[in-house]
């Protein structure tokens, strides 16, 4: 019976400490309260944000890099035409790296359309892809040959394969709970200012000053 009061308390108290932006932005005046807004608008006219400028910047990594893999690949199995022309033209399943290239390919375009061009706030996309990658490698791994064709064997399928799995980590742990955040504050933000612009209207010009006139001496 006498834990009531107290479970009551303790409550309110996590219910009062979970709202500290609210309180906070309540707390700054009208003008940093527009400035805030302001600068929100401008990030969002400018274009994506930072942290999903930086995922995207990720992903074009992740194709340079998985291609300059394979191209070494190829000079080291006796120059890049005549590789190129056996792994490609003359593709076998079992032995040439260059389906591994088409899933880096693969990867780009479907996660620069999504998250750079339509600007997608969903993790389906990416979801996608990396279903896709892993399925894909963990199959060749299993019945192609890659492994007895020395390090690139292991090296390009293992890269391959933590570089999505990186993506998928950024992408659901960095840019859309970021965004997310800076969205609900920018919410806040607007919602104080508008409060504060009915509490404290404007401040009067010199033009809505006046003084009567001079009334005559004696009067």
């Amino acid at each position: 019976m006498n834990r009531v009061p107290g479970d009551t308390e303790n409550a309110h108290s996590s219910s009062v400490e979970s709202c500290p932006s609210l309180r906070d932005v309540h707390s700054i005046n009208p003008a940093q309260l527009m400035a805030r807004i302001e600068s929100y608008e401008g990030r969002e006219k400018k274009g994506i944000s930072d942290v999903r400028r930086t995922f995207c910047l990720f992903v074009t990594f992740d194709l340079l890099f998985i291609t300059l893999l394979w191209i070494i690949e190829l000079n080291v199995k006796g120059g890049i035409e005549t590789t190129l022309e056996k792994e490609v033209l003359h593709y076998d399943y079992s032995s040439s790296y260059f389906d591994i290239f088409l899933l880096a390919v693969f990867r780009f375009k479907v996660l620069i359309l999504a998250y750079a061009m339509c600007r997608l706030r969903h993790w389906w996309a990416i979801a996608f892809t990396t279903a896709v990658t892993s399925a894909f490698l963990l199959a060749k791994v299993i019945i192609s040959q890659l492994f007895s064709q020395g390090a690139f064997g292991y090296v390009l399928p293992i890269i391959s394969f933590i570089l999505a799995w990186i993506e998928t980590w950024f992408l659901d742990f960095k840019v859309l709970p970021q965004e997310a955040e800076e969205e609900n504050r920018f919410l806040i933000a607007q919602d104080a200012s508008e409060r504060a612009a009915l509490l404290h209207p404007g401040v009067l010009s010199d033009g809505q000053f006046y003084s009567p006139p001079e009334s005559v001496a004696g009067s």
